[in-house]
């Protein structure tokens, strides 16, 4: 995934605060995978075994979901896989790839731009506005 170029002046952190939820088997992935996550840096980890979830908290301009649970699943942790774990997954992944993709698009006026590209237009175009008869034969009296 792409990261913007981050500017501490011009872009706030974008926290995010997840879940990463683990499968029944095999059992105790909670507290070793919170060791190895808490060794990331910018990574806030809060192992959650009644769970059998790990909470983190990072910013977006220097991680994000996907990269973490790419990284526990190279190292062999199994991550819980029903339907609705891999959806709201796929979503989250979705979501934050978006807002990585509009933090590097340049801002630009489109309704400043439209109406100078529709006025030049106008102003080019024969219409009925427009009369071409010289200004002599328009003031004739």
């Amino acid at each position: 995934m792409k990261r913007p170029a981050a500017s501490p002046n011009k872009t706030p952190p974008i926290r995010k605060e997840r879940n990463v939820l683990f499968s029944k088997f095999p059992p105790g992935q909670v507290p070793e995978a919170s060791d190895f996550l808490s060794k990331i840096e910018h990574v806030e980890v809060e192992p959650r075994v009644e769970r059998r979830a790990v909470g983190v908290a990072y910013d977006l301009h220097q991680h994000s979901l996907q990269e973490l649970e790419g990284a526990l699943e190279d190292k062999g942790y199994h991550l819980d896989n029903t339907l609705m774990s891999k959806m709201m997954r796929a979503l989250i992944y979705y979501v934050e790839e978006t807002q990585l993709h509009n933090l590097d698009a340049p801002e630009r006026p489109l309704k400043k731009s439209q109406h100078e590209a529709y006025t030049h237009a106008w102003e080019r175009h024969p219409h009925g506005d427009h009369d071409d008869t010289p200004p002599e034969w328009r003031e004739y009296k």
